[in-house]
């Protein structure tokens, strides 16, 4: 079966490929609305395409290096590998942006014309497209490379694995740099703007909001986009990797393909869907359908199980992945958007400080009951399949990911509709509509950073797994000194990248709020309105400062796993990925909850409670926002990544690794 099914995957994903293509058209045949909105939406459109086209300019450098070093050290292919996985990240992160940035005024003229259910369509599909262009990507890429090298099951893991390490390599980069660039924009803007001057979110005088709106793409739509790919096709690697281990390895490693391929399909018929949803409650509307695109994954997942290796186990372990995703994602909403938020917004009634106490023991909390989540997902799928079975369970997590990354994106959209509703002047009417959506898109987007995160465990897990066959190592013994050393280092590292983004966003927000007030002291009548803001400059502060920043985490993530394998051997370099999991995961879901539950907080506030919009409540919430802005944003999501990328590198440098035991 399995040989019947693989050709057919490539055209699968260019099908994808080719909806993607024909949504992005029909988004384009929306109204942008008038000519201010339009005006204002090119500058947006204009401001992340430099910025994108500037950080791969600087990643293309960082490519060609690390492209040369594993032709030399392990295969050509191996390299080649790496360079599409690299690129295919890159396309979809590019595509995913054109879509977003060319929906957000569509969506805002639909909230005119239509009101809430029109702006979340076109919302929606603006989303659709990132999805799509990322679970094709990663179907078209990975079923290709699985073609050609199927006939040698031993070594098709060996060059398989670059490609993954491609695709992670580049996450870190966009989201780091994008997290650091909508991060100092939003918080330079937010407290020169709303807590200094007292004018309104988004306000056309205040120099930072154009660099803050185009924040919301390059960080949540390229630089997440970025993210879930490399999980997607991480789970898949490393299911493939352990796959190869078997008697009869084939249907083993198939299976992996097929399954993105049907959760390709569930995805699409779950964006249909909402063509018949969108008059619900927004919310139930993103939430059934992505529960259609779940039901319908798990009778495919059922049939291919059954059909390609005849075991149902591998199906538990499969559902027992999925769920855990929905359950994180349900615990994640519920940190971020339930009582947890009313509670931190009651706080700042008392001041700035003790918003801050209190999101920080919210972040604290929503970490228990994911991590509680995963370790029986992690228990169920190992009691059914062994090591196979975890890997599967993160496959089954993010095989959906099409629908789930729509979701996503949907946010960043509604989000920018809010921001140009504002500045064109449309009215409070309409502002209403899209901080409803936007609202709703701060949950999305919090759950994805849940869902990323999980992923991460089981894909970091299943990773450390196929490294662990590969150095041939049976045992990871704690009682040796240098794997207690490796445990440690690995434990620090998601503590030191933490620190250097979060020091990275206060530099480059520091320059932008002494930037913003210097054009509202020396710009005459610029907060009367009679003047225009410099938005340039602000755009050049923050992309300098960005790209700057994130080359030192980039370094950093790739190198201290080599240094520890080359410096202590295989079973150090096994402690260090286990500290760095453990660590980095409880790291990543407090930061991530922690900064969402601080910016709902504050938009429950803005919503006419305890006072309302510049009142003492509001302006402590906006200092919490602040501090969890670059907590959920860029900090905490740079750590899923982190950990799968140190140990993508493990499991690509292994075969050179392995000939020091």
């Amino acid at each position: 079966m399995s040989n019947t099914l693989i050709p057919i995957m490539p055209w699968l994903g260019g099908f994808g490929l080719l909806i993607a293509a024909l949504t992005y058209v029909t988004i384009k045949r929306y109204s942008a609305g008038n000519e201010k909105m339009i005006d204002i939406a090119e500058k947006i459109h204009l401001g992340a395409m430099v910025f994108l086209k500037r950080e791969y300019s600087i990643i293309a450098i960082f490519m060609v290096v690390i492209f040369v070093t594993l032709s030399l050290a392990l295969s050509i292919w191996t390299g080649i590998a790496y360079l599409t996985g690299a690129l295919c990240s890159m396309l979809a992160g590019w595509f995913g942006m054109e879509a977003a940035t060319r929906t957000s005024p569509r969506a805002c003229q639909g909230a005119k014309d239509g009101e809430a259910p029109r702006a979340l369509a076109i919302a929606f599909q603006g989303g659709s497209v990132m999805g799509l262009c990322v679970a094709s990507m990663g179907v078209l890429g990975l079923a290709i490379y699985f073609f050609f090298t199927k006939h040698n099951p031993q070594n098709a893991p060996l060059v398989i694995n670059g490609f993954a390490m491609g695709a992670s390599s580049i996450a870190l980069f966009a989201r780091v740099g994008g997290g650091i660039y909508t991060k100092s924009a939003d918080v330079g803007a937010d407290l020169v703007g709303k807590v200094e001057a007292g004018i309104p979110e988004d306000d056309p005088r205040n120099p930072g909001v154009i660099a803050d709106l185009v924040g919301d793409n390059v960080g949540d739509t390229a630089g997440m986009g970025a993210d879930l790919f490399e999980s997607y096709v991480g789970s898949v690697v490393a299911t493939i990797a352990i796959g190869a281990t078997f008697a009869n390895p084939i249907p083993k490693m198939a299976l992996p393909l097929v399954l993105i391929s049907i959760g390709l399909i569930a995805s699409l018929l779950g964006i249909w869907s909402m063509g018949i949803l969108k008059r619900m409650n927004p919310q139930s509307a993103l939430r059934t359908a992505t529960y259609v695109s779940g039901i319908i994954f798990i009778i495919g997942s059922y049939i291919a199980t059954n059909s390609l290796i005849g075991d149902t186990r591998a199906f538990w372990a499969i559902l027992a992945g999925l769920f855990c995703g929905v359950l994180i994602g349900l615990e994640t909403e519920y940190f971020t958007s339930g009582p947890p938020i009313k509670t931190i917004a009651r706080a700042s009634e008392s001041g700035p400080a003790t918003t801050v106490i209190t999101g920080l023991a919210v972040g604290f909390k929503s970490a228990i009951l994911p991590v509680i989540t995963i370790c029986i997902a992690i228990f169920v799928a190992y009691k059914m399949s062994g090591l196979y079975g975890i890997a599967l369970s993160g496959v089954g997590m993010l095989s959906t990911i099409g629908i789930v990354m729509s979701t996503d994106s949907y946010g960043p959209i509604a989000d920018n509709a809010g921001g140009i509703a504002e500045m064109s002047g449309a009215g409070p009417e309409i502002r209403k509509i899209t901080d409803k959506l936007d609202a709703l898109g701060n949950t999305t987007a919090a759950m994805g950073k849940g869902f990323a995160i999980g992923s991460a465990a089981l894909t970091a897990l299943a990773l450390f797994s196929a490294y662990q066959n590969t150095v041939g190592l049976q045992t990871i013994s704690l009682t040796k000194s240098t794997t207690i050393i490796g445990l440690m280092l690995g434990a620090m590292m998601p503590f030191f990248i933490a620190a250097l983004t979060m020091e990275a966003v206060g530099r480059a927000a520091n320059q932008m709020v002494q930037e913003i007030r210097r054009q509202f002291r020396e710009i005459k009548g610029l907060l009367e309105g009679t003047a225009s803001p410099e938005i340039q400059t602000c755009i050049d502060i923050v992309t300098k400062g960005a790209l700057r920043e994130m080359i030192a985490p980039g370094i950093l993530a790739i190198a201290s796993p080599l240094i520890v394998g080359f410096a202590m051997g295989p079973e150090a370099l096994g402690g260090f990925l286990a500290g760095a999991t453990a660590t980095g995961v409880l790291l990543g879901v407090f930061m991530a909850n922690g900064g969402g539950a601080w910016d709902n907080g504050k938009k429950w506030i803005e919503e006419g409670n305890l006072g309302g919009k510049g009142s003492d409540a509001h302006k402590a919430a906006v200092v919490g926002d602040t501090v969890g802005d670059p907590f959920k944003d860029t900090s905490g999501p740079s750590m899923n990544i982190l950990i799968k990328l140190m140990a993508v590198v493990s499991l690509v440098f292994a075969p050179v690794i392995a000939r020091m035991l």
